[in-house]
């Protein structure tokens, strides 16, 4: 039984899951896109996320931090210098993952891992329809009905107010 067990071996040796989050992270960063299998996308997920949000505080501490992880001086000047500027309003959740369809050699389930924010397309469409950030929180019922009531109340005084100044006319 595997309780407890949350990291993913991905059927390698420790040093070589390192090495290949490292570069598929460093990869991640300086392309904003990387094509995978939805296993090892899931485990690149987990392993950048908090490089991610180590960026958003930009110190020689942070940043020796990170280099540990990424061991590429581009990739960490990309992220300090362009990334972390486009997420810092972010709270979190900075990747995507979309499912493409199953790899012809071994049926492997493959998918496009992005940095939410590099999106355009993705930003457009709901950035357009949504206008400002709606909240997570249900609004009460109260308030709901409270404003339609006062809504309809000053409508109809103005439309008999209207009929009257018609017949004056007239």
């Amino acid at each position: 039984m595997r309780h407890g067990k949350k990291i993913n071996h991905l059927g390698r040796t420790a040093s070589h899951r390192k090495a290949m989050l490292s570069n598929m992270a460093a990869s991640l960063i300086l392309h904003k896109r990387l094509s995978t299998t939805v296993a090892k996308a899931k485990a690149l997920r987990k392993y950048v996320e908090p490089l991610l949000t180590k960026s958003k505080n930009d110190t020689t501490h942070s940043r020796r931090t990170v280099f540990a992880y990424l061991q590429d001086k581009e990739s960490v000047k990309e992220l300090f210098d362009e990334v972390s500027v486009k997420i810092a309003n972010r709270p979190g959740g900075y990747t995507r993952i979309l499912k493409t369809g199953y790899r012809l050699g071994d049926n492997a389930e493959m998918c496009v891992i992005e940095l939410v924010d590099y999106n355009e397309d993705m930003l457009t469409t709901t950035g357009a329809a949504g206008g400002a950030k709606k909240t997570r929180r249900r609004s009460s019922s109260k308030k709901k009905g409270a404003e339609s009531t006062e809504a309809s109340a000053p409508a109809t005084p103005e439309a008999e107010g209207t009929k009257d100044e018609t017949k004056d006319a007239e």
